[in-house]
């Protein structure tokens, strides 16, 4: 690693981005690619993904005591906030496979040696900082409307959740809740582990260069959003093995959701769809 830096590029200046507007039909081809790219040596990304369904059972193995039921749902599903930073190696099989590099499983790793190594942990770190915010307002909320102390039992903390007005109250306004959270990584965070991979840019721009795609783009971001957590839904059945496949799926399509979002580092003039 040449210098040690975070909030700038290897340049110590801040770079500008150029972003593109999107079309629903590119999410599509993205799905498409990412699919491409797990079916082409799918035994090593099952691999590395083999942790998160592992991590989704020791949560709720954590969680099976009274005491902290309360957190089940908010830790399964708050593990999503942290999944773009779970998911940098398969973004750089990804980008090594574009480049015509070899993309074997062990080179997942070489993340570690990227002078971009500084601005991802920042970035992960803010990730991580989110996540325990959100399990901190999911605890408070859950002990505003249930008071402090533990359900006495799993069927008892059924029976209030599903069988009570303040339970009702817990599920409608946490989702929306949640939904906020969920909302701020979207926005923070849809393209800048990729960009860092592929640029030294930056903490700050990753993460500025995320919010101005999504500006750019809000509703085509908000599908992809929403096709990222039906994914997750979806993957977490069956014990959360379903996330063996789900997840680099979702992995590599936002690598290429990434290309067709941000422009090249020397872009082409002659393209009319940059934005500034």
């Amino acid at each position: 690693m040449a210098s040690f830096h975070v909030i700038a590029g290897a340049s110590e200046t801040l770079e500008h981005t150029r972003v593109r507007k999107v079309s629903i039909s590119d999410l599509f081809d993205a799905l498409r690619r990412g699919i491409d790219d797990f079916m082409v040596k799918p035994s090593h990304i099952v691999f590395l993904c083999m942790i998160y369904p592992l991590v989704g059972v020791v949560l709720a193995t954590w969680t099976s005591g009274a005491n902290a039921l309360p957190l089940l749902f908010p830790l399964v599903s708050g593990f999503a906030l942290i999944g773009p930073f779970a998911a940098i190696g398969l973004y750089e099989i990804s980008r090594r496979r574009e480049a015509g590099l070899d993309a074997s499983w062990s080179h997942a790793f070489e993340v570690r040696n990227s002078p971009a190594l500084p601005a991802i942990a920042a970035v992960g770190i803010m990730l991580f900082a989110i996540f325990i915010v959100w399990l901190l307002t999911a605890k408070l909320f859950y002990e505003y409307l249930f008071g402090p102390e533990p359900p006495a039992s799993l069927s008892s903390f059924i029976a209030e959740i599903f069988a009570t007005g303040r339970g009702w109250t817990l599920i409608v306004l946490g989702h929306a809740i949640g939904f906020l959270f969920a909302v701020v990584v979207l926005c923070t965070t849809v393209v800048a582990f990729p960009l860092l991979l592929d640029r030294d840019v930056g903490a700050y721009e990753a993460i500025h260069t995320s919010v101005r795609v999504v500006l750019a783009n809000p509703i085509v971001m908000a599908i992809w959003g929403l096709i990222v957590a039906v994914g997750l839904i979806i993957g977490s059945l069956a014990i959360f093995a379903g996330l063996a496949v789900v997840l680099p799926i979702l992995g590599h399509s936002t690598w290429h959701v990434y290309r067709k979002a941000v422009e090249p580092a020397a872009p082409d003039r002659r393209s009319n769809q940059a934005l500034s």
